[in-house]
C-alpha cells in the first residue's frame, strides 16, 4: 500500500493516451473524446502509429516520440501491446498509467506468464503506478480530468466514489446526475493490480476537496493495509461501504459450528464496524447516508421523538424505527405538562402527534421537546392538508431549529404540496425525507455511524493487565499433535489448552475401552457424561456419541458398548481412540453459550460469540469480531446478540456474569494472537451464570502456520518490543508501546509538564486534552504508528507515565514524523535519550527511511540534543519553527562518546510532530 505517485494519477500535469482512436465506439475513441471535452488544462498526446491526428489534435506515432514526458498516460490498446507500453512510460519516466484493456489475467505471453504478471513487473521496476487493468478509469472534475471511457461525465462535488464494478459506475453516474450529485473523485478499480482500496483511502483521507468516501467491494485483498487506511481515513470523514455477494456457500464445509456461522459477509460486517465505517446496502441508501451524515449535527444518543400532524405517518415511522433496532424516547412526566401547557391538545406520548397544525404549533413542540433532556435527537414529520401550509410551517421549523441549533431531521410526507417546503428545508441545511422509512433508516445511519466512532475512540478498562497465560503448554500441546499427523486436538487436548489460558473447564478424562470408562466414572463420583472420542467426528451428538446423566460403573460401560456399536456403524470409517467421561456439569438456570475462532480466508482469524447448545445452528443467534479484543470491544460483541438479553437475567433467573464473559472472550483472543496454528476453535457450550463461565465442551482444529501475526486485519499489542530500562539514578523504568487503557495516566502525565513543556510539544499553551484528542493519542494502529511510553515500575506493578516518543510514519514508510516530551522533574535522567535511542532503533528495523521533527527556534537544547543523535537541521518552517531530519539510511549511529547531560545542564526533551 502506498500513495506514492497518486498526485500524478489524479493532478497530473499532462496526458499520453496510448491507443486514442477515431474509430467510433471503441475505447480509445471514447477515452480521447472524455479528456478533451472534459476541460483538461495541460496537455493530450495521443498516441497512434496510423494517423497523424486523433480528435483534432496531433497524434504520435509512439510513446519515445512524445515531446514531453506525461505524467498519466492512459493505455487502451489491445491487451497483449499493454507490458510493453507500461515499460516505455516507464523509461520515459512516467508516474502513473491508467489501464483500461482487459483481459490481461487471461492471456499468457510468449514466456508463459500472463501479461498482468509481465505488466506489474515492468511497473515495478520502474516505481509506477498502475490503476487497473480493465478499469472504467477516472474522474476528477476540480481539474477537469476525465481520464475514462464512461457515457457520461461526472458533476464536481465534494463526495469521492470507488468501484470495483465499472458497470456500476456507469450506472451510479446516470442516477447521480439528474439528482444534481457531484464527486470529487469518481474511480473505477478494474483489477487492483497495484493501486487498491487501501492507497485510495489514505489519499482520500486526507485529501481537503473530499467530504466523504463512498465504497463499492466486492472483495479485499489486503486485509492488513485495508484495515490501516480505512480506520485513519474514518477518524477525518465519513467513509461508507456497500459490500456486494453478502450470500456465502463455503459454511457448509466447515468444520465446526463457527466456521458454519461466521459467513463471509458476516465477517466483512465486522470488519467494516471496526474499522469505523458505515455499511449501506443500496445506492439510493448511500448517497441519503452521507447527505444524512454531512447536514447533521452528531447525535447525543440512540432514542428518536416524533413531532407529527398525522397519526398515520407516525405509526409507519414507529413500525419502521422498531424493525431496524431503534427505539423512542420515553417522555418524562414534566415533558408532558410543558406540552399541555403550550399545545392544550395532543396525543400524549411519543409520537407526540399534534393534529391539524400551523407552524406556530410546530415551533411550541419544538420549544419544549428541544430542552427536555431526554430527548436526543427529533424527526418532524409533516402531511399536506387543505387547512395548512407546508412551506410556512417549514419555514417556522427552519426558524426554531436555527434558533436551538439543534438535531432535527424532517419528513415532509408528499411530492406536489409538498415539494416547496422540502426545498426550503434543504437549503437550510436540515436533513429532509419523502417517506416515514426512509426518514428513520436515515437517523439509523447516524445512530450507527456515532457507534463505530465511539468504538475508534473507546478507552477499554485493563482487564486482562495481570493475566499471564501457560503459553508454552499449549504450544507443546499443539506442537505434538502437529508432529503426530493431527489436524483436531482431542477434547481433552482442547480443554487443555483452554485451561492453560484460564477458561475454566469441566475436569475431562480418557478411556480406550468401555471397561475403562466404567472404572474412571466410579473415581468421578456421582452423574457422569459419556463421549465418544474420534479426530473423524466433527459433532458427536449427531451420531449418538454423546449420553448424559449416567450413573455408576455398570451404566457407563453398558452404555460406552452401545455407543461404539452405533458411532461405528453410522460412521465406520471414523477413527475411533475411545471416550472421554467427565462428570455432569450442574448449573441450574445457567445460559448455554458459544465463544468460537474460524479463519477467514480475506481477514483472518475472526472471533463468534452468540447463543450455544446443540441447536446454535438453527437458533443463528451470533456476532462476529476482530481480534484483538478488550474489554470495551468484548462487550460490544456481546451485545450484537440476542442472548444478550437473557444474560442480563429475567423472572427468577439472576443475571450472568457479563466481566467472566468478556474475559473469556479476550482470553481467547489472545490465545490466537499467541499461537498461530490455531485454524478454528468451538467452546459448545459454555455455561454462563452470575457464578462465572464454564467450558463443558471445545473443540480445536489447528494446522502448521506459515505466518504468525501477519494474518490477523489488525496488528495486535507488540508485546515483544516491551524492554526495562534503568535511568542516571538507578530507577527501573518499563519502555513499551502504548496502550488504549493508557489514557487516563495520560491525562496525569500531561497535567504535570510545565507550561514551557507544553509550548514546546504543542507550539502553544492548551488546556486539558478533550477525550477524542487523548484517544487518538493513546489508541494507535501498531502497523503505521508507534508510541512507547515509560512507567514506573515498582514490585512488577506499573506507575505513573515518566515519558513518551511517539512516530507516526507515512504510508510508504519512508518518512516518520517524531515527538518526545519527559516529564519535567526528569530532566537529567538520561530517559530522553533512551527514549529516542529506541524509537530510532525501531524505525531503522521496520525499514524506515528518515524521522523528521519539528522544534521551536528558542528550544535550542533539544535542537543541540536531536543534533547530538545525528539528526540535521533541514528548514524553516513558518519563521520560528525549525525542522530535522534523521537519514536512517545513510545516518551513522550516535557517537558512543557523547555522555549523558548533568542535571544542571539538562536537555529540554520536548519536540513535537510537523
Amino acid at each position: 500500500m502506498s500513495i506514492r505517485n497518486l498526485s500524478s494519477l489524479f493532478r497530473p500535469k499532462s496526458v499520453a493516451v496510448i491507443g486514442a482512436s477515431e474509430q467510433e465506439k471503441t475505447i480509445g475513441a471514447i477515452a480521447m473524446r472524455n479528456l478533451m471535452q472534459g476541460g483538461f488544462s495541460g496537455p493530450i498526446m495521443p498516441v497512434n502509429p496510423k494517423r497523424q491526428a486523433v480528435a483534432g489534435v496531433f497524434a504520435y506515432p509512439d510513446v519515445e516520440s512524445l515531446p514531453l514526458v506525461p505524467d498519466l498516460g492512459v493505455i487502451c490498446g489491445p491487451a497483449a501491446e499493454v507490458p510493453l507500453q507500461i515499460d516505455k512510460l516507464g523509461q520515459r519516466g512516467t508516474h502513473a498509467a491508467i489501464v483500461l484493456s482487459g483481459g490481461l489475467s487471461t492471456t499468457t505471453g510468449s514466456d508463459g506468464r500472463t501479461l498482468y504478471a509481465t505488466m506489474m513487473d515492468h511497473a515495478r521496476r520502474h516505481g509506477m503506478r498502475v490503476l487497473g487493468p480493465d478499469s472504467l478509469g477516472i474522474m476528477v472534475p476540480a481539474v477537469g480530468l476525465n481520464a475514462s471511457y464512461a457515457h457520461q461525465t461526472a458533476l464536481p462535488g465534494r463526495i469521492a466514489f470507488i468501484s470495483q464494478s465499472g458497470a456500476l459506475c456507469n450506472a451510479v453516474l446516470d442516477w447521480a446526475r439528474p439528482k444534481g450529485i457531484g464527486f470529487s473523485h469518481f474511480i473505477s478499480l478494474g483489477e487492483s493490480a497495484d493501486v487498491g482500496f487501501g492507497d485510495l483511502l489514505d489519499y482520500l483521507g486526507s485529501d481537503p476537496s473530499t467530504r466523504a468516501i463512498l465504497l463499492y467491494i466486492e472483495s479485499i485483498r489486503q486485509r492488513r493495509n485495508f484495515m490501516s487506511a480505512a480506520r485513519a481515513a474514518a477518524r477525518n470523514k465519513p467513509v461508507l461501504a456497500i459490500k456486494a455477494g453478502r450470500q456465502a456457500a463455503g459454511a457448509k464445509a466447515a468444520a465446526t459450528h463457527t466456521g458454519a456461522l461466521a459467513g463471509t459477509d458476516a465477517v466483512y460486517d465486522a470488519a467494516l464496524r471496526r474499522a469505523g465505517m458505515l455499511r449501506v446496502y443500496d445506492l439510493d441508501e448511500m448517497f441519503t447516508a452521507v447527505e444524512t451524515l454531512s447536514r447533521s449535527r452528531p447525535t447525543r444518543g440512540t432514542n428518536l421523538t416524533l413531532v407529527t400532524n398525522g397519526g398515520g405517518i407516525g405509526v409507519m415511522a414507529v413500525d419502521e424505527l422498531a424493525d431496524i433496532g431503534g427505539e423512542l424516547a420515553d417522555l418524562t412526566p414534566a415533558t408532558i405538562e410543558k406540552l399541555d401547557h403550550s399545545l392544550s391538545t395532543w396525543s400524549r406520548s411519543n409520537p407526540v402527534q399534534i393534529g391539524v397544525s400551523d407552524g406556530e404549533r410546530y415551533v411550541k413542540a419544538l420549544d419544549v421537546l428541544l430542552e427536555a433532556p431526554e430527548v436526543e435527537s427529533i424527526l418532524v414529520m409533516h402531511a399536506p392538508t387543505a387547512l395548512t401550509s407546508a412551506t410556512e410551517i417549514a419555514e417556522q421549523v427552519i426558524k426554531s431549529v436555527q434558533a436551538h441549533r439543534a438535531n432535527v431531521m424532517t419528513c415532509w410526507v408528499g411530492q406536489e404540496q409538498v415539494a416547496p417546503g422540502r426545498r426550503l428545508l434543504r437549503e437550510a441545511g436540515i436533513p429532509t425525507y419523502e417517506t416515514p422509512g426512509s426518514a428513520v433508516r436515515a437517523f439509523m445511519h447516524l445512530v450507527n455511524y456515532r457507534k463505530n466512532q465511539d468504538m475508534l475512540m473507546e478507552t477499554p478498562a485493563s482487564a486482562l493487565a495481570d493475566f499471564t497465560p501457560a503459553t508454552a503448554t499449549t504450544r507443546l500441546i499443539v506442537e505434538n499433535a502437529l508432529a503426530a499427523g493431527g489436524t483436531i486436538l482431542s477434547e481433552p487436548e482442547a480443554k487443555a489448552v483452554l485451561a492453560a489460558y484460564g477458561i475454566p473447564t469441566v475436569e475431562t478424562l480418557t478411556a480406550t475401552t468401555p471397561e475403562e470408562a466404567g472404572r474412571l466414572s466410579a473415581g468421578l463420583g456421582g452423574l457422569v457424561a459419556l463421549k465418544i472420542l474420534s479426530p473423524d467426528i466433527v459433532h458427536k451428538t449427531d451420531v449418538g456419541g454423546v449420553v448424559l446423566n449416567l450413573q455408576g460403573a455398570a451404566a457407563v460401560e453398558e452404555a460406552a458398548r452401545l455407543m461404539l456399536a452405533r458411532v461405528v456403524a453410522e460412521k465406520p470409517e471414523a477413527r475411533m481412540l475411545g471416550f472421554t467421561v467427565q462428570r455432569m456439569a450442574r448449573r441450574p438456570g445457567a445460559q448455554e453459550i458459544i465463544i468460537g475462532v474460524t479463519t477467514d480466508p480475506i481477514f483472518g482469524p475472526v472471533i463468534m460469540f452468540g447463543q450455544g447448545g446443540i441447536a446454535v445452528e438453527v437458533i443463528n443467534d451470533s456476532a462476529i469480531g476482530l481480534p484483538p479484543l478488550n474489554m470495551t470491544l468484548a462487550r460490544e460483541l456481546v451485545q450484537r446478540t440476542r442472548v444478550a438479553k437473557l444474560l442480563q437475567g429475567y423472572r427468577n433467573r439472576p443475571a450472568a456474569d457479563l466481566d467472566a464473559i468478556c474475559m473469556t472472550l479476550m482470553k481467547v483472543s489472545q490465545l490466537i494472537i499467541d499461537v498461530p496454528e490455531i485454524l478454528e476453535l468451538d467452546i459448545n457450550p459454555l455455561f454462563a451464570d452470575a457464578g462465572g463461565v464454564l467450558a463443558v465442551d471445545a473443540r480445536i482444529s489447528i494446522t502448521a502456520a506459515a505466518f504468525a501475526t501477519d494474518r490477523l486485519a489488525i496488528r495486535p499489542y507488540p508485546k515483544a518490543i516491551e524492554e526495562i530500562l534503568i535511568l542516571s539514578d538507578g530507577r527501573q523504568v518499563l519502555v513499551r508501546p502504548i496502550r488504549p487503557e493508557d489514557e487516563p495516566n495520560h491525562h496525569v502525565f500531561i497535567s504535570k509538564l510545565t507550561p514551557e513543556d507544553i509550548r514546546f510539544r504543542f507550539f502553544g499553551l492548551v488546556g486539558e486534552l478533550p477525550h477524542s484528542e487523548m484517544a487518538r493519542l493513546t489508541q494507535i494502529d501498531y502497523d503505521r504508528e508507534m508510541a512507547f511510553i515509560a512507567t514506573v515500575v515498582e514490585d512488577n506493578v506499573e506507575g505513573d507515565t515518566l515519558g513518551v516518543v511517539r512516530t507516526v510514519s507515512d504510508p510508504d514508510n519512508e518518512r516518520a514524523e517524531f515527538a518526545v516530551v519527559v516529564r519535567s522533574d526528569l530532566k537529567g535522567s538520561g530517559l530522553g535519550r533512551k527514549l529516542m535511542m529506541k524509537m530510532i532503533d525501531y524505525c531503522r528495523g521496520r525499514g524506515t527511511g528518515q524521522i523528521v521533527g519539528q522544534i521551536l527556534t528558542d528550544n535550542t537544547r533539544m535542537l543541540k540534543f536531536v543534533e547530538s543523535l545525528g539528526f540535521k537541521r533541514l528548514r524553516f518552517v513558518e519563521g520560528d519553527i525549525v525542522e530535522v531530519c534523521l537519514d536512517l539510511r545513510v545516518s551513522p549511529k550516535p557517537s558512543s562518546k557523547l555522555k549523558p547531560q548533568a542535571a544542571g545542564n539538562a536537555v529540554q526533551d520536548t519536540a513535537s510532530m510537523p
